[in-house]
């Protein structure tokens, strides 16, 4: 495995990315975006990265704040909340632009997990070149934006979640339905975060396997 950090440009500044890959990347090699949680690129998020990489896929993690990672939780909610939804969409476009320009990829998956899951959903409403996605118990966009959505997503949450609540999950099925969507949502009974193993308080390790197999398989099956 290699890694390597990737600058680029967005309207707002210089961001990075963060990229894991085999020892040689194939024109037919799978790259996943995978973006961070409230926290920023953490360590946390880059392991994740080198885990796709280590499956086979060129993990590309981008940086939504610029070089700014939280220690705590009020600093993570007050970095979320300043960051637009169209900067940070802008920066994963600006991301896989680049990737695309330097690997010749055409066609990416993407996930990420709590304020990464959002933007996983977001992105694949909104970002040309997404042709899967996989967001870990992220906010849902509104029916105007998820009407938009053709690509397929497996959609995974607790029903535990606080956060991304049942009664939200629910809502997204029903947009799903209303709108013949293509998406598969997994719950398992587990706490908001529980795929972070870096939170022992809410990980889950049963629940957090069973859904790292699932998104496996289906990013090999779709892209």
């Amino acid at each position: 495995m290699k890694s390597e950090t990737m600058h680029f440009a967005t309207k707002n500044g210089v961001s990075s990315a963060y990229i894991a890959a085999p020892d040689v990347i194939a024109e037919d090699s799978k790259p996943v975006i995978i973006i961070h949680e409230w926290w920023g690129l953490n360590d946390q998020i880059k392991k994740i990265a080198d885990r796709y990489a280590g499956e086979g896929f060129v993990g590309v993690a981008p940086d939504l704040y610029r070089g700014e990672v939280a220690t705590d939780p009020d600093e993570a909610s007050r970095m979320m909340s300043a960051l637009a939804i169209e900067d940070g969409l802008d920066t994963i476009r600006n991301a896989i632009d680049t990737v695309r320009g330097k690997y010749g990829f055409t066609h990416f998956g993407i996930t990420g997990y709590c304020m990464g899951g959002t933007y996983a959903l977001y992105g694949a409403c909104e970002l040309e070149g997404i042709s899967a996605s996989a967001p870990f118990y992220g906010d849902i966009p509104p029916d105007e934006k998820l009407k938009n959505l053709n690509v397929p997503v497996v959609f995974i949450s607790g029903t535990r979640d606080a956060w991304i609540t049942p009664e939200k999950v629910a809502g997204l099925e029903e947009a799903a339905d209303k709108y013949e969507l293509d998406l598969d949502s997994l719950k398992y009974d587990a706490d908001h975060a529980f795929a972070n193993s870096a939170r022992p308080e809410v990980y889950d390790r049963d629940a957090s396997e069973d859904a790292w197999s699932k998104v496996v398989a289906f990013f090999r099956d779709k892209l």
